[in-house]
Order: C-alpha cells, then structure tokens, then sequence
C-alpha cells in the first residue's frame, strides 16, 4: 500500500527553506535567507525528507544540490507558492468588492488579434470581474489549464493537449510578409516553398508558429533559415520593413503595421489558415465560465 504525504507536516515556512537551499546550494545561506538559525534549517530539512520518504538533497562539502525526486518537490513547492500568491490576489480583491477573478492564458496571435476587443466588452458589461491576462506560449497554456494554473487557455491548434476538452475559437489568415523591394514584394500569392530560399526573421523558439513553419520546411526536405528572433510581431515587423527578411504573420496583425508599411503576400498552402483553440479548466469559476460564454458569443458573432 503507497503511504501519502501527511500534509500536517509540512509548512510554507519548511518549503521555502527547502526551495532557498535548493537555489543557494547551501543550508547556512538558505536558512540566513529564511531567518532561520541553521540547526533549526537542518532539522526542517530532515524533516521533510522523512515526511516524503525519499532523499531530496545530495550533501557534500561544496555545498547541496537537488536529487531528481528533490527537481521533483521544488516543482511542486514553487507551484504551491504561485497558488497561494493568487489566493492572496484573488482574496484582495473580493475584499475590494469585486466578485470574481479569472485567469486567462493565451499565445500571442489571439492576444493581439481577438482579445482586446473581446475583454474591452466583457469587463465593461461585467466590472465586477477581475481578469489576469497572461501571454504565453501554447504548450505552456495547455499544461497550465490542466494544472489549474489558469482557468481558460486560447492556443494554436495542433497543440498536445491530452484528455483537454477543446473548442475552436477564431482562425487566423497566415501570410508571408516582407519589405517592398524584396524579390517577393511583386507577387501577390506564393508557395511556401518559395518563401524557403530567403533568410527568415521568426519569433523566439517554442512559438507556435515558428514550430508551425519549421514542420512545414520540413515537409519540402528543407530548414529554414531564420537570420534574427526576436519576441514580438511588432519587432518582426521592424525588421523585416529593414530587408533582414522575411516572415510568417497573421494577416490581422499586419493590417497594423502603419508605421512599418510592408509588402503581404498571401500563402497558397491550407495551413496557413490556422485554427486557434479554446479549452477551460475543470477546475473553473462561474466568473471563468461567465467569460468563456462571452468569448464564444464573440467568436460566433466575428466568424459570421
């Protein structure tokens, strides 16, 4: 029989000790850190190791350092933190009179493209409501729906989502973008193929999208060549209108681009219309379903 944690055992104030020791490399520094007299760490330390079980730090003269069960129980401990740091956010502002607080999670296209319309509607008709709004990348939005770390995610299909239940949200228009004297900026309509002889500007690695164009290289038995990554579409945008090279954009995105008046050029493969995905934590509020009703309504109203 599998014995569990007792949860009376360990405290807030043994996990932060255990996650600054494990940071420090060093008991006597992870306890000045904590406020706590060394012994009083070490018997802590030892403590919780025998609480679960298993040896979480390997001791040596040059100092600690985390076993793979310890990698372990750091993920767990900085995760408990981040929970307890949005209970006392979400405590703050029902004692402020608001009555709700939702965590919505999405990757960059759906920021830009859809959201700000979308939120500016929802929060006037529902000021009660505190939304927390964070972009990141889609496998990061995914993993924290199912986690509970967000209440509603908006990512790029093709995502690994597990036993998630999904739902479309938009689709966005991808199209090649380049400056106007590029040897591209004469045509209207391209392969991606074509596209492949020329240096690339693409966002940080782990987008969505470049993960998207570089599966697509590959089917032509090609790499892309990626000259510059940058962290947004805006800087993209900068640099391509620089000649550095081009890239891959939604549409909508590049509609926007007044200062940066660049050369769109439209894709002729079926991916570049890319379905972006709604999914909700089981976990959810009545304030997340509340929005997650409004972003359908939205979705059906721009879709039509």
């Amino acid at each position: 029989m599998t014995t569990l944690i007792n949860p009376a055992r360990i405290d807030f104030v043994t996990l932060r000790l255990f996650c600054a020791v494990a940071q420090l490399g060093s008991v006597t520094r992870g306890a000045e850190a904590c406020s706590l007299a060394v012994s009083a760490a070490s018997r802590r330390l030892v403590d919780f190791e025998n609480a679960t079980g298993t040896k979480l730090l390997d001791r040596s003269a040059r100092g600690v350092k985390l076993t793979p069960a310890g990698h372990l129980a750091m993920q767990h401990a900085l995760r408990l933190f981040q929970g307890f740091e949005q209970l006392s956010s979400e405590i703050r502002d029902y004692s402020k009179g608001t009555r709700g607080h939702v965590r919505l999670w999405a990757n960059m296209s759906a920021l830009t493209e859809f959201l700000p319309e979308c939120l500016a509607t929802f929060m006037t008709e529902h000021p009660d409501i505190h939304v927390e709004l964070e972009e990141q990348l889609s496998g990061d939005i995914v993993r924290a729906v199912v986690d509970g770390v967000a209440d509603i995610g908006i990512f790029a299909e093709n995502t690994p989502v597990g036993d998630l239940s999904v739902e479309q949200f938009q689709q966005d228009q991808l199209v090649a973008v380049c400056a106007h004297d590029h040897p591209l900026g004469k045509r209207k309509r391209v392969s991606f193929e074509e596209c492949l002889k020329y240096d690339f500007v693409g966002l940080n690695r782990g987008s969505s999208l470049l993960e998207l164009t570089s599966r697509a290289a590959e089917q032509h038995g090609q790499v892309m060549h990626v000259r510059v990554q940058v962290r947004s579409f805006d800087a993209m945008c900068q640099l391509i209108n620089a000649n550095l090279g081009i890239g891959v954009l939604p549409l909508a995105v590049v509609g926007d681009t007044k200062p940066h008046p660049l050369k769109v050029v439209h894709l002729k493969e079926a991916w570049a219309r890319r379905k972006l995905l709604l999914g909700v934590s089981k976990s959810a509020s009545s304030a997340a379903l509340l929005l997650r009703e409004h972003l359908r309504t939205f979705a059906a109203a721009a879709r039509t």
